[in-house]
C-alpha cells in the first residue's frame, strides 16, 4: 500500500475516533495518539528521510494536509464537547427555586451572659447603675480596703492567683506581690466609694478568679455580680427586702428566700441567702440534699471600717453589700446539676436555653 493510501486510511480512522469521543479527556487521548511525540502521524513526518526523493513532495504535502484536517476536526469537536460539558455543569448546579429556602441558623447569647444581663436589668429597674473595674487588681482593693487583714486565709497562695514581678525582686517572686487576679468584684465597690458622690446604688458584674479545682459546684474562673448601697438610714430590712424582691424576679414569684447568719470580713452583720428548691418546692429532694433550700449568695451590712477606708463617715452613712455567682444562679434557675456543663460548649445542652 502506498504511503498516500496509508495516510488516507489514518485520516479516516482518526476522524471516526474524534467523532466518537464523548468528552474532552477522551478527545485529548485521540490527539496525543495521532499528533503527539509518539503519534502515528508524527511518525510519518519523522520518516520523511526514508521516502524516495521523487515521492517526498507528494508524501509531504499529503502528511501536512492530513495534519490540518485532523487539527481542524479536533478543534471543532473540542468546542462542541466543552459547550456540552458547560451546559451539564450549569444544569447540575442549578437552584430549584420551588424548594424551601435554607435558613441560616441564628446564634443566641450564652446562658451566662443572659443571666448576667437579666440580673442587671432587675437592679436597673430599682434605680441602680452598673459599674465595672479591672480584672487585674491590687492587694489593697481586693483585700485591705475590704477589711481583710494581712493574715486573712483568702490571701494565701493556695486561694489566690498572684501576678509576680519578674524584674528580679526575690521577695515578689516568693509570692509577696501586691498584684493579683481579683477574687471578687468587691474591689469595684471600693473604687466607686472613692470616686463617686453619695448616695451609691450600684451592681458590679465581671469575671473573678480563685484557685479552686473544678467540680460540680466550683470553678477556678467564674462570673460574679456584687452590689453595694451606701446611703443614710440604710438598714438590714432594706437588704432583706431588696434581695427577696430580686430573687422572686429571677426565679419566680413562688420561690422563697432564707437568711442564715454567716461571717464575711467586709460586712457586719453578715448572712448567706438561700432560695427554695425549684424541683421539690421546698419539700426536700436529692437536688437540694433533702433540705428544701439551695445556697445562692452572701450579703451583709457594710462594715464601718470599710466605709472609713474609703473616706465615708459611718456615723452618717450606712449601707449593705451582696455578691452572687452568675453560674450558680443559672444552675439554680434551670436546675442544672453541674456548673461545668455551662462551659463545655455542648450545643445539645446550650440550645435548651
Amino acid at each position: 500500500m502506498a504511503i498516500t493510501d496509508e495516510l488516507a486510511a489514518l485520516q479516516e480512522s482518526t476522524l471516526a475516533d474524534i467523532a466518537k469521543a464523548e468528552n474532552t479527556e477522551a478527545l485529548d487521548q485521540v490527539r496525543v495518539a495521532v499528533l503527539g511525540k509518539a503519534g502515528t502521524l508524527t511518525a510519518y513526518l519523522r520518516s520523511m528521510g526514508q521516502v524516495p526523493p521523487e515521492e517526498r513532495a507528494v508524501v509531504g504535502k499529503t502528511v501536512n494536509a492530513t495534519r490540518v484536517v485532523v487539527e481542524d476536526a479536533l478543534a471543532s469537536r473540542k468546542k462542541e464537547l466543552e459547550a456540552a460539558e458547560l451546559d451539564a455543569a450549569i444544569s447540575a448546579a442549578a437552584v430549584d427555586v420551588t424548594l424551601p429556602g435554607r435558613a441560616q441558623q441564628m446564634g443566641t447569647r450564652h446562658l451566662i451572659n443572659r443571666i448576667t444581663d437579666e440580673i442587671c436589668e432587675v437592679f436597673l429597674g430599682l434605680g441602680y447603675t452598673v459599674a465595672y473595674g479591672p480584672e487585674v487588681e491590687t492587694d489593697y482593693y481586693n483585700f485591705e480596703a475590704l477589711n481583710a487583714a494581712a493574715d486573712h486565709p483568702s490571701r494565701s497562695m493556695q486561694d489566690t492567683f498572684y501576678v509576680h514581678d519578674l524584674s528580679g525582686d526575690a521577695s515578689k517572686v516568693r509570692g509577696e506581690s501586691d498584684v493579683l487576679l481579683r477574687t471578687q468584684t468587691s474591689g469595684v465597690q471600693v473604687h466607686v466609694m472613692e470616686d463617686q458622690e453619695l448616695p451609691i446604688y450600684i451592681v458590679a458584674p465581671g469575671k473573678v478568679y480563685r484557685r479552686d479545682v473544678a467540680d460540680p459546684s466550683h470553678l477556678p474562673q467564674f462570673n460574679q455580680i456584687e452590689g453595694l448601697v451606701v446611703d443614710k438610714n440604710i438598714t438590714f430590712g432594706d437588704l432583706k427586702g431588696t434581695l427577696d424582691y430580686v430573687c422572686k424576679k429571677i426565679f419566680g414569684e413562688e420561690r422563697k428566700t432564707r437568711f442564715r447568719a454567716h461571717y464575711f470580713p467586709f460586712t457586719e452583720p453578715s448572712a448567706e441567702v438561700d432560695v427554695s428548691c425549684g424541683i421539690c418546692h421546698g419539700e426536700g429532694c436529692r437536688f437540694c440534699k433533702g433540705t428544701g433550700w439551695l445556697e445562692l449568695l452572701g450579703c451583709g451590712m457594710v462594715d464601718p471600717n470599710v466605709l472609713r477606708m474609703s473616706g465615708i463617715d459611718p456615723e452618717e452613712y450606712s449601707g449593705f453589700a451582696f455578691g452572687l455567682g452568675v453560674e450558680r444562679a443559672a444552675c439554680l434557675k434551670y436546675n442544672v446539676p453541674d456548673l461545668r456543663m455551662l462551659l463545655e460548649g455542648d450545643m445539645r445542652f446550650l440550645r435548651q436555653f
